[in-house]
């Protein structure tokens, strides 16, 4: 198979606009006319009609071009560049069992863990009808399977740039074939610091190569890399840069600190949702606060970077699957991750990075589908990051109030989460803790004390303690009950008790020195 346009019904590159206007049809996946394996992987998988990111750049990359895509998440940049790739790499395919055979043609590489190992389960399932192969390594994981999977040769490789290196390192993977490089999420990758292993990684790569470059937003740090590593990159922009997806709804409300969880519920409640994103800014606000909505009625699991991969990958699944209703994460899940039908995203915390916000509210509103974004305002360092949100959309932002229903429960006069100590109410009312008493404290004085005697005389009876009572106190000693009794003039003091009591020695010698035995003598004497 070559890899020629004219296998191709798509217009020329130069036909091509840099950004797409309302009056450009969108093009059927059809009309690209792709190998037959892929495109009946395309067909099952239910693509019709081309997103306008793809419309775009699989053209352009058909033609071999460096490409500069800029797309708002959720847009299939994912195909946009995978499918271009399989269908030129096709020329390389054979049934070979020789790992020799089978060298590193592509490197896609990706910011986190959950975002390389869904752009590798896409991969999979757009070549599963040829004879490419494809693999994926991050950290994580142990690095036994990941090694004897590239000895057997892999054409695709996607991976993140720390544990790309520690098999470049281990020589596990040779990158001296590489003729396509796809940098996905880049901004990403240069916010969390990965500058360095990316250039480290390119440096091992042959200076001839295709380099594609896929992001939500446009930094100037981006562009700087791009016009280190792309040669004569095509800039393509579907749409306004750092925009938001018009099919998302967003909110902001301002709520103070200790009312974020009673609004949380609310919303929920009002408007019927049965899954959400709820994004923090700390790995352990993340953990706490999955842990209190989960007493408080809602199945929720945490993802954060602190817990293990296989943690946060069984926490993705049960999330997919609906086991569980909430995901309270950091910014590790804002990037690609690609769950279907997820109605909503709560911005718990508002986002340090304003760039992040984009990411976050692209969970929802995915394929085109409505979605909702909820972001709670809370003290004055909030009030500023909204600001620096405002500047990067474009958007003027106006903070809404939360109305609450009033039969429902205030999260907050629940009191301090029972776990094993004692609860008492915040307003000192009789509506108490679940410990067993009735009310809680009042305040201080007779009446206290007498609301807590009569608090404790309504407390259920304990269980008997069995053997774990305390044990019997014993009786006094009759002689220090006796009054003070003086000694008669001229009568001898008698020696103390402990002085009394003491044995005289029976020796002058040591009594290190053992006595001798007697032993009977076996012979006799003259």
């Amino acid at each position: 198979m070559t890899d020629s346009n004219t296998e191709l019904n798509i217009p020329a590159p130069t036909e091509i606009s840099n950004e797409l206007n309302s009056d450009t049809p969108i093009m059927a996946f059809a009309q690209l006319q792709l190998a037959a394996p892929l495109a009946r992987a395309v067909s099952e998988m239910g693509y019709e009609s081309m997103t306008p990111i793809q419309a775009q750049a699989i053209p352009v990359v058909i033609t071999g071009k460096d490409v500069m895509g800029a797309a708002q998440t959720g847009t299939g940049k994912t195909a946009a560049f995978s499918l271009p790739l399989l269908h030129r790499l096709l020329k390389h395919e054979n049934s070979s069992t020789s790992p020799a055979r089978h060298p590193v043609r592509a490197l896609v590489l990706l910011p986190t863990r959950e975002l390389a190992d869904q752009v590798a389960q896409q991969v999979k399932l757009y070549a599963k009808y040829t004879n490419l192969r494809s693999a994926v390594v991050f950290g994580g994981m142990d690095m036994k399977p990941q090694t004897l999977e590239l000895k057997r040769g892999v054409e695709i490789l996607v991976a993140t740039p720390g544990r790309l290196l520690d098999h470049i390192e281990a020589k596990n993977a040779v990158l001296n074939q590489v003729e396509y490089v796809v940098l996905d999420e880049a901004d990403r990758m240069l916010d969390i610091g990965f500058l360095p292993d990316l250039q480290r990684i390119l440096s091992y790569l042959p200076k001839q190569r295709t380099t594609l470059l896929f992001s939500a937003t446009f930094s100037p740090e981006i562009r700087r890399l791009a016009n280190s590593y792309l040669q004569n990159p095509v800039t393509i922009e579907v749409a306004r840069a750092n925009a938001t997806a018009s099919t998302v709804e967003q909110h902001f409300y301002s709520v103070p600190e200790d009312e974020k969880r009673h609004a949380l519920h609310q919303i929920l409640k009002s408007r019927g949702m049965k899954q959400a994103f709820v994004f923090v800014n700390s790995k352990l606000g993340c953990a706490r606060l999955a842990r209190t909505l989960e007493r408080e009625g809602l199945k929720t699991t945490a993802l954060h970077g602190d817990k293990s991969q296989d943690e946060r990958l069984k926490a993705l699944e049960a999330f997919k699957k609906g086991e569980v209703d909430l995901l309270v994460c950091t910014d590790v899940a804002a990037r690609g991750l690609d769950i279907k039908d997820v109605p909503c995203v709560f911005n718990f915390d508002i986002p340090f990075n304003a760039e992040d916000y984009i990411h976050r509210i692209g969970r929802t509103g995915r394929a085109g589908a409505a979605g909702l974004a909820v972001s709670f305002v809370g003290g004055n360092n909030d009030a500023r990051l909204v600001g620096d949100i405002e500047k990067l959309i474009k958007t003027k932002i106006e903070l809404e109030a939360v109305e609450y229903d009033e039969d429902a429960p205030d999260i907050r006069k629940q009191g301090r989460i029972n776990d094993g100590r004692r609860m008492y109410s915040h307003d000192g009312d009789d509506s108490g803790g679940d410990n067993g008493r009735t009310g809680g404290r009042t305040g201080r004085g007779d009446s206290s004390r007498a609301t807590r005697d009569d608090t404790y005389t309504t407390r259920a009876p304990r269980a008997p303690r069995g053997d774990y009572s305390r044990p019997v106190q014993a009786a006094r000693d009759p002689f220090f009950d006796k009054p003070y009794e003086p000694k008669a003039v001229g009568e001898a003091a008698a020696a103390p008790s402990w002085e009394a009591s003491a044995k005289p020695a029976s020796r002058s010698i040591s009594a290190n020195i053992k006595h001798k035995v007697k032993v009977a003598a076996l012979f006799r004497s003259e």
